[in-house]
């Protein structure tokens, strides 16, 4: 084991991986930097994009810890530059552990157990770069078709379009709520009382502090987090 990870955390993977994180970085800048100039040509008020972000930010603060929790637990199996790379540009945890233990598990062997070899490693990689190259070549392909798409569906009726994406949405995330409630109980304490935390506050707090809203989320998923630590302590 200790050859393919010296392999693995080798100072030129660092930097090959690095370059590709690098890209990923600036690639986000570019977009932020174009859609403040989109949003000033539309005259659209500075404190609607600056808004927008800082809600995304926050957003972000819950699946971030997740998808880092993830990463230290790949780095003993997959190595850190690697692990860093996969989930700096993709984010997709749960998938990319698949992806790694699928790749394993073609050879033979467990991700990270006895016979995880320089060669099981290597096809580990191959099957997660395959699963990130996926998503690439579907969203290039079908992209163009969703704009007429969307205008199919909605009929040119904006208010039915906001209604449809706000059941997508409801749809998705129960969906992706039942998987995770399913497991256990801490995880569902997590999500019962994140959605508990986010009712309360969007009832009977921001209105009275509006400013509020914009951090609602990300406060409800670590009272979620905060809950189902707490159940962990009490029944270890």
């Amino acid at each position: 084991m200790d050859d393919y990870l010296k392999v693995a955390n080798s100072a030129i993977v660092w930097v090959l991986c690095g370059i590709t994180v690098a890209i990923a970085l600036g690639q986000a800048i570019l977009y932020m930097r174009m859609a403040k100039k989109t949003a000033a040509k539309v005259q659209m008020p500075s404190e609607i994009p600056n808004k927008a972000f800082r809600i995304g930010l926050i957003s972000a603060i819950g699946p971030a810890l997740g998808v880092f929790i993830v990463m230290v637990g790949l780095m003993a199996s997959i190595g850190g530059p690697m692990a860093w790379l996969r989930l700096s540009i993709i984010g997709a945890a749960a998938t990319e552990l698949t992806a790694a233990s699928l790749g394993a598990q073609a050879c033979g062997v467990e991700l990270g157990g006895e016979g995880y070899t320089l060669t099981v490693m290597a096809v580990s990689w191959f099957v997660m770069a395959l699963n990130g190259a996926g998503w690439l070549v579907v969203t290039g392909v079908a992209t163009p078709a969703l704009e007429k798409l969307r205008e199919k569906m909605s009929g040119g009726d904006t208010a039915w379009l906001a209604v449809l994406s706000g059941a997508c949405s409801l749809g998705i995330f129960g969906y992706l709520n039942v998987n995770e409630i399913i497991k256990g109980w801490g995880n569902a304490i997590a999500s019962i009382a994140g959605a508990f935390c986010m009712v309360l506050l969007v009832k009977f707090i921001v209105p009275k502090c509006p400013k509020l809203l914009e951090y609602s989320l990300g406060i409800a998923m670590l009272f979620g987090m905060f809950c189902a630590i707490m159940y962990d302590i009490a029944v270890a």
